[in-house]
């Protein structure tokens, strides 16, 4: 299943262009009285946005066709389990078209209308729900999932010998205990060589373990050095634990070990700009470094004043739109640049560097 990170890659290689490019978020989740709510808001917004285009022109003819492949879209291909979805089109842009059907919620409905895709709401899902690996295990099974925006997209079930109970002492009971402990390292391997594979394959960045005593010192023991730098926490789940709460345990672990990394890398920024080496704060700065292409992350506040900044804080070369969304152009620029993006959710690590930055690959 393609990632979400693919998706974002692609559509902030998308070339702006000089006719609408509708960016469109729903929060596809019923209401109290299990109805949705998204029906008004798409016909009313779109409807009022593309009013303000003459009769006739490019603009307005290609928004109409948007429209009316939107509503279509909504009323045919929408599934039941989806709580939110992302749309984005331009008919005028040789048809232009991508969804992204969601089960993490959006928290609002949103449309906008720029010169390329709208993509801060879309790589702030990705980091509020980030595609990681999840292993609970006991001593002779294991389930592996693969996590992303709150739902399974991939994984593994294992299952290997259980060794028979034994009640004879002496040596007997001392060969029956060497079998056990090889057919718990056997078992303790293939888990460790299958998550190898799924890691290597889903470019997964962060493993939560879960599982009874016996087995996870075992496991851990087994792991790569590489598997072992990407476990973010170890918990306390029997094997039979239903998928949506292994779901739910291993996020909150997840996200609680994000949010530690924060101000390790608020702090890395910081010493960077400090010493005049690998780190910017400020727009200007910020924005200088992501037109030389020399960010290799963006760092921002989830807080960041979604505004155009004065001209005095654009750097040399660089001209913004005047409805620029100032925080999705940081964002798409550094997606098209190939630089990861992190959301800083304690807004006041940022607030001397006025809400961005970034750890840069090179100085000039």
């Amino acid at each position: 299943m393609q990632s979400l990170q693919d998706t974002i890659d692609r559509l902030a290689a998308f070339e702006p262009v000089d006719l609408p490019v509708i960016s469109l978020y729903l929060n596809m989740q019923p209401d109290e009285q299990g109805r949705d709510r998204f029906d008004a808001f798409v016909r009313k917004e779109l409807a009022a946005r593309t009013a303000t285009y003459l009769e006739g022109s490019a603009e307005r003819a290609s928004l109409e066709q948007d429209a009316e492949r939107i509503r279509e879209y909504l009323s045919t291909e929408v599934r039941p389990s989806a709580n939110g979805l992302a749309i984005f089109a331009c008919a005028g842009a040789d048809g232009f078209f991508e969804v992204v059907q969601l089960d993490a919620p959006v928290d609002e409905h949103r449309l906008y209308l720029y010169n390329q895709p709208h993509l801060y709401h879309l790589a702030r899902l990705q980091d509020q729900f980030p595609r990681y690996a999840a292993v609970v295990l006991d001593s002779n099974q294991a389930r592996i999932f693969v996590f992303e925006l709150g739902e399974r997209v991939g994984g593994h079930t294992i299952r290997n010998e259980k060794p028979k109970h034994h009640k004879q002492g002496g040596w007997s009971q001392k060969r029956y205990q060497r079998h056990t402990e090889n057919v718990h390292l056997k078992h303790a391997k293939e888990v460790v060589d299958v998550l190898a594979r799924l890691v290597r394959q889903e470019g997964i960045e962060h493993v939560v373990l879960a599982g009874d005593a016996v087995i996870i010192p075992t496991l851990r023991d087994q792991l790569t050095q590489e598997l072992a730098d990407k476990v973010v926490d170890v918990l306390s789940l029997d094997i039979r634990t239903p998928e949506h709460e292994v779901l739910q345990a291993t996020l909150d672990a997840v996200r609680e070990q994000d949010a530690k990394q924060d101000a390790d890398t608020v702090q890395r920024v910081l010493d960077g700009y400090r010493s005049g080496g690998l780190g910017v704060v400020g727009v200007r700065a910020t924005l200088e470094a992501l037109t030389r292409g020399q960010v290799d992350e963006l760092v921002i506040s989830t807080v960041f004043e979604l505004q155009r900044p004065a001209p005095a804080d654009l750097p040399p070369g660089v001209d913004l739109p005047q409805d620029v969304d100032l925080a999705d152009e940081l964002v798409t620029r550094a997606r098209a640049t190939g630089a990861t993006v992190t959301f800083i959710e304690d807004a006041s690590l940022l607030d001397a560097a006025g809400g961005v930055g970034a750890l840069l690959r090179f100085t000039l």
